[in-house]
């Protein structure tokens, strides 16, 4: 969150696809209103990736926005990150949250169907993302993660983030499910696109168009 009391709809999970700067992940932050950041560690190394999330994530937790770690909860623990995220069964879901969920949030994707969604959700994850990492190639996005999107915030109470397409335009679609969250990637950081204005325009079209949200 970047203002004192968040906005009640459809806030932004910020996702840097492979590649992205550290610097310019850090220029989107100036756009507006960003829930949290997932940072993936696509092809780097232990110590490049942890030497990355270390030039991002007090900026981005000073700007109020949660940084998670995906996949290595040592470089969570060492960058002082507020959450893990997983893709993994349920019994490792179930292994992260006994040993993480006192210490920071644990979240979890993965699910290609509603059993897979169910199953995870059993272990009472602090939100399930529907999506994978890098795919957001199409302007809209896929229709699956749209209807499991729905149909998990219609019926569950655990958050969810759905992954949005390469359209800034997108996020009204997502919003539109009821998510609580929805994953903006490579519409911020294409080529020639300035990150602080997509998300500026993100905002606008959610604050436009997204229906309210209870609680």
């Amino acid at each position: 969150m970047t203002e004192n009391i968040p906005p009640d709809r459809c806030r932004i999970v910020l996702i840097p696809p492979a590649g992205t700067s550290a610097e310019r992940v850090v220029s989107a932050f100036a756009g507006g209103d960003i829930a949290s950041l997932i940072l993936p560690q696509d092809d780097r190394d232990e110590v490049s990736f942890q030497a990355y999330a270390e030039k991002i994530v007090p900026t981005a937790q000073a700007a109020g926005i949660a940084v998670v770690i995906a996949g290595d909860s040592r470089i969570a623990g060492r960058v002082k990150a507020d959450g893990l995220h997983i893709e993994a069964g349920k019994a490792e879901l179930a292994d992260a949250i006994d040993r993480l969920q006192d210490r920071m949030m644990v979240g979890v994707g993965g699910a290609k169907t509603r059993d897979d969604a169910l199953e995870l959700g059993e272990e009472r994850p602090d939100y399930i993302f529907f999506g994978r990492f890098g795919y957001d190639t199409k302007p809209e996005p896929h229709a699956r993660n749209l209807s499991l999107g729905q149909w998990w915030a219609e019926m569950i109470e655990i958050p969810c983030i759905v992954m949005a397409g390469s359209d800034v335009a997108s996020v009204q679609a997502v919003a539109a499910t009821g998510a609580e969250f929805v994953a903006l990637s490579s519409a911020v950081f294409a080529d020639g696109a300035e990150p602080a204005a997509v998300i500026a325009k993100a905002n606008t079209l959610l604050d436009e168009t997204a229906p309210r949200l209870e609680g």
